[in-house]
């Protein structure tokens, strides 16, 4: 039976080095959770015994529980790394349409050639759709999908309409219109100009030039406006404008000043015309100052920056001036994690003992917030393991020196005669 005793501890101090020495070679692994080996004694008794003299019958490895506290965060430069600062995990999939969830909380993330973002093994982290206003459509876990980060954004939209808001000042001095000259800066009081686009979503310049009017009455406060587009007139006629005393508009003007066809001649739409809308104007005793300038058309945009909030929600940015809300980053609580079953590359799937995932948004209830352009490295401790690792060997010894002496004694019994 001692023989028994001695091989019992023999493979628990095995088991404790294997443990420990696989720390140690995680110790760099991102999102890993380091693992205790926890034993109990082995015991049995029948019922015709002496329990008080019964001294037991060795050790038992009882579990190898992971341990799932928080590792240090470590910032990169890369907007795909996340980490969860707080509890949860990322939920993934091997496959786009797969419904095989498993979760990690290693948070190197990168594009593959189809614009998902997956991890190092290829697996697709997983998101839920997104509402106009940035709510999630579905807190289910099987309404989440693959997050696919579009590399352009939207399809050519022509400019229709352009909108400012603008003060004139007061004191420029009047100017004769007849000598306006759009190339020479000394003929006119003050300009302006926004991009349009045409049907193709090709870039234009429309070039507002405003002249304070020499040729009205004295203190009617007259303007004329030409407006330019790629240094052609389109308006044939300029507009004019008068403001009262108070510096507003004296009479009521159109809130739009409709162009002639732009006439393009690189394929697009030679008819379009351009509405040019006032929001906003005044004559003030202040510089000329443009506080609004938009205009209603966009151009295909290509991806620009990619933003991770700490709610989970995934924003691309695109070179149109367009930003587009692609889902809400999915996070999953076990209500036991240490039940969770690994499944190697810092992954683990869901269990009887690990319970039914509870999905939600980050940093709601008691998930943890994403941490953009960080990663949680491992939560070994090199010191507590290398101590750890001293104390088994001690421990591997002594078992095995009491192997030894029972060898020794079987042997002494043995030469009896």
């Amino acid at each position: 039976m001692s023989f028994n005793i001695a091989l019992s501890g023999v493979n628990a101090a095995q088991k404790d080095l294997d443990v420990t020495a696989n720390n140690i070679a995680n110790v760099n692994t991102l999102g890993f959770k380091e693992s205790r080996a926890e034993f109990a004694d082995v015991y049995s008794n029948s019922i015709f015994a002496n329990s008080r003299t019964q001294s037991g019958n060795g050790v038992q490895t009882a579990a190898v529980a992971q341990q799932f506290h928080q590792g240090a965060l470590q910032a990169t430069n890369n907007a795909l790394d996340m980490a969860i600062n707080g509890s949860g995990f990322f939920m993934m999939s091997d496959g786009i349409g797969s419904l095989d969830r498993t979760f990690t909380r290693a948070g190197a993330f990168k594009l593959n050639d189809q614009g998902f973002v997956v991890n190092a093994q290829g697996n697709y982290l997983q998101v839920f759709n997104v509402n106009q206003d940035g709510t999630p459509v579905s807190l289910a876990v099987n309404s989440t999908k693959a997050l696919q980060i579009p590399d352009r954004a939207g399809v050519p939209k022509r400019t229709d309409v352009t909108e400012a808001s603008m003060n004139l000042p007061a004191k420029t001095p009047a100017l004769d219109p007849a000598n306006f000259v759009p190339t020479d800066s000394g003929t006119y009081s003050a300009s302006t100009s926004v991009t349009i686009y045409d049907s193709l979503g090709e870039p234009h310049t429309l070039t507002k030039y405003f002249i304070k009017d020499s040729t009205a009455a004295a203190g009617s406060n007259a303007w004329q406006m030409h407006a330019y587009v790629d240094g052609q007139d389109v308006l044939g006629t300029p507009f004019d404008l008068t403001f009262d005393e108070n510096g507003a508009v004296a009479s009521p003007i159109p809130t739009e000043v409709t162009s002639n066809a732009l006439g393009f001649t690189n394929g697009s739409d030679p008819a379009q015309t351009i509405n040019i809308g006032f929001e906003n104007i005044t004559q003030f005793a202040s510089p000329f100052e443009v506080s609004a300038l938009t205009q209603d058309g966009a151009t295909v945009g290509r991806l620009t920056k990619v933003d991770v909030g700490p709610d989970g929600t995934v924003a691309a940015t695109y070179s149109n001036g367009t930003t587009e809300k692609l889902g809400i980053i999915a996070m999953a609580r076990f209500p036991n994690d240490q039940g969770l079953t690994q499944i190697g590359d810092t992954q683990w799937r869901q269990s009887l003992l690990s319970g039914e995932a509870v999905v939600g948004q980050p940093n709601t209830g008691t998930l943890g917030k994403i941490n953009a352009s960080n990663l949680e490295g491992s939560n070994t401790n090199l010191t507590t393991e290398l101590v750890d690792l001293i104390t088994a060997q001690r421990n591997f010894q002594a078992n095995s020196r009491a192997l030894e002496v029972n060898s020794t004694l079987m042997q002494t019994v043995m030469q009896i005669r």
